[in-house]
């Protein structure tokens, strides 16, 4: 069973595959200092939630933006899994994809990953909306080429900043607004991050969309839902694409 693993700035997304077939999967927050021995213990926790054990893990796929914690899960690779490898997605790796960018070794693996995951899914060109710490549009040619894309910061930070400058701003939960007009702070909130952000999303996308050509636009990520019902641009969610991206990624890599 493979363990592909996404480590985000905020969160990581775990997913155990038995083949192709995600068996199940899980989020915990990410914490930068965690050793290899305090990883192991949590996912170990989470694995017999569904009567599974370190021991069932034949290999581990990581795709990190917190660079200290890839050795961690290479540690506890080698210290809690017998036989197994730990896959770092870094320069060097077998990805199929070419990288059509000034500087190649700069693509995040985040990012990478997405676009390996979106072509194999679309067949042609393709954009990658991320709704992470920052969203990330990663934009795929219709040969299969990454030519780069956009960073805007994420929603919430937007929100952690806003209630951070402004003392009279409450912190509140993003939800769908009820209408642009908010009668209260909450509900005015709600509004300009919401209807703010699907408007950032839908005005980036066009623009990429005028320079790359026709184009299917998949939104992945912790807060997609909450924003894309209210674009006009995104095609579709897939809130596991990084996960599958990390699995093709160690096929092409076996």
């Amino acid at each position: 069973m493979l363990l592909a693993v996404d480590v985000g700035n905020t969160q990581t997304h775990l997913g155990a595959f038995d083949g192709e077939r995600l068996a199940e999967h899980w989020r915990f927050q990410t914490r930068a200092g965690a050793t290899g021995d305090e990883l192991a213990e949590r996912i170990g926790g989470l694995l017999a939630l569904r009567g599974m054990t370190l021991g069932d893990l034949s290999a581990v796929c990581v795709s990190s933006v917190v660079p200290p914690l890839g050795a961690q899960y290479e540690q506890l690779t080698e210290r809690y899994l017998t036989d197994a490898e730990c896959l770092l997605v870094a320069p060097g790796i077998k990805t199929g994809m070419p990288i059509r960018i000034d500087n190649p070794q700069e693509v995040g693996a985040d990012r990478l990953v997405n676009a390996v995951a979106a072509y194999d899914r679309v067949g042609g060109a393709c954009v990658v909306v991320d709704f992470g710490t920052g969203i990330n549009f990663d934009a795929v040619s219709a040969e299969g080429e990454y030519l780069g894309g956009a960073i805007a910061p994420g929603l919430e930070v937007s929100l952690t900043a806003l209630v951070e400058r402004a003392a009279r701003i409450p912190r509140i939960d993003l939800a769908a607004p009820e209408s642009a007009i908010g009668r209260s702070s909450r509900t005015a909130i709600q509004s300009g991050v919401v209807f703010g952000f699907a408007g950032l999303i839908d005005g980036i996308a066009r623009r990429i969309e005028e320079e790359l050509g026709a184009a299917r636009f998949l939104a992945t990520g912790g807060l997609a839902e909450v924003i894309v019902p209210f674009t006009e641009t995104i095609d579709e969610v897939d809130d596991l694409l990084t996960l599958k991206g990390l699995r093709l990624i160690h096929e092409r890599n076996a």
